[in-house]
């Protein structure tokens, strides 16, 4: 991929959610070595609120365990281009083939050059939200 930096190695991530409205999420993930718990609020699609807390793997498997009906899996590759980064999702098991691009801008309002390997524009479109997509699993 011209014009990018760093390792190209995938995080494993693995997650649920305890609870999950389309306003109002909690999260659980599990990422490599390290588990987080994370709230996320708002209807906003560009921008929304945000809390994440580093939490213990082992609490976070009893919770994905207890908690999370679906559990959802994937692989996120980390690339930066222009001071940008991009977290590309390779998903698997039923969403085997979805892979999906996000770009973390430090305003919504920031410039920056959409890369050539990007598809079809799914910003706006609800069902692409993990909080929706991991119904499907």
């Amino acid at each position: 991929l011209m014009g990018f930096i760093g390792e190209i190695i995938p995080k494993k991530i693995v997650q649920g959610y305890i609870f999950s409205t389309p306003s109002l999420s909690t999260r659980v993930r599990r990422m490599d070595d390290k588990a987080f718990l994370t709230i996320k609020g708002g209807t906003d699609l560009l921008s929304r609120d945000e809390f994440e807390f580093e939490i213990p793997v082992a609490e976070a498997n009893e919770m994905l365990a207890l908690f999370c009906k679906k559990i959802l899996k994937k692989k996120r590759y980390v690339l930066v281009q222009d001071e940008l980064c991009w977290e590309i999702d390779v998903f698997e098991g039923k969403l085997d083939g979805l892979i999906l691009a996000e770009i973390e801008l430090p305003a919504v309002d920031t410039p920056f050059s959409l890369p050539d390997w990007i598809g079809e524009e799914v910003t706006e479109d609800p069902q692409y939200l993990n909080a929706n997509l991991i119904e499907r699993c």
